[in-house]
C-alpha cells in the first residue's frame, strides 16, 4: 500500500499531468493542508520515489522563456498501484481517517457501480465496528472502568458513527450520476 503523500500525489497526476509545483498549488486550493499536514519538501521528495518506482513518468517541458519544467503522468504500474490503494484505504477503517479522505478525493478514479459497491462494503465494516465498541460499553462495564477511559471509547464510536455518516453522504454522489 503506498504511503498518504504517495496516494495523494499519484491520485492528482490521474486526473491530468501536473508539475511539481502545480502539485504544491492545487494542494493549497483543495485546502489539503488544514487535514493533512503535507509539506512541499515532501512533495518533490515523493515525486522523487514515485519516479524511482517507476509509478510516474517525467516529461521535461520548455514553455516559451520559463525555464524547463518536469510534468509528470502515471504509468501502467502507477494506475494499478493508485487502485489497489484506494480500494484497501476504503475497505479498511482506520481512526487514521486521513487514510480513508485521501481516498475520497479520488473515488471517481472507480467507475460508479464499483465506486458504490466499494462504500456499501466500507459501510458494512464500519457498522461491524461500531456494534463491536458499542456492545463493549455496558453498565457494568462502565462501572468498572475509569471515566476517561469509558469517554475515550465513546469518542471512538463517535468517529466510528461519523465515518458511516460520511461514507453514506459519498454514496450519494453514486446515485446522482
Amino acid at each position: 500500500m503506498l504511503s498518504k503523500p504517495a496516494t495523494m500525489l499519484l491520485g492528482l497526476i490521474h486526473e491530468r499531468p501536473l508539475n511539481a509545483y502545480e502539485i504544491t498549488k492545487w494542494l493549497g486550493h483543495m485546502n489539503v493542508r488544514w487535514w493533512f499536514n503535507i509539506a512541499d519538501s515532501t512533495v518533490y521528495a515523493t515525486i522523487k520515489t514515485l519516479e524511482k518506482k517507476g509509478l510516474i513518468c517525467g516529461n521535461t517541458e520548455k514553455i516559451g522563456n520559463m525555464p524547463d519544467r518536469t510534468v509528470y503522468t502515471l504509468t501502467e504500474l502507477g494506475k494499478k498501484e493508485l487502485r489497489k490503494t484506494l480500494k484497501d484505504s476504503i475497505l479498511k477503517f482506520d481512526y487514521d481517517t486521513n487514510v480513508f479522505s485521501i481516498a475520497a478525493f479520488f473515488l471517481h478514479v472507480f467507475e460508479c457501480e464499483e465506486r458504490k459497491a466499494l462504500l456499501e462494503k466500507r459501510l458494512e465494516i464500519l457498522r461491524k465496528c461500531k456494534a463491536g465498541i458499542d456492545n463493549q460499553i455496558s453498565p457494568e462495564w462502565i462501572n468498572g472502568t475509569s471515566r476517561c477511559h469509558v469517554a475515550n471509547v465513546q469518542r471512538m464510536s463517535d468517529i466510528v458513527s461519523a465515518e458511516i455518516c460520511g461514507t453514506k453522504r459519498l454514496l450519494e454522489t453514486c446515485e446522482d450520476t
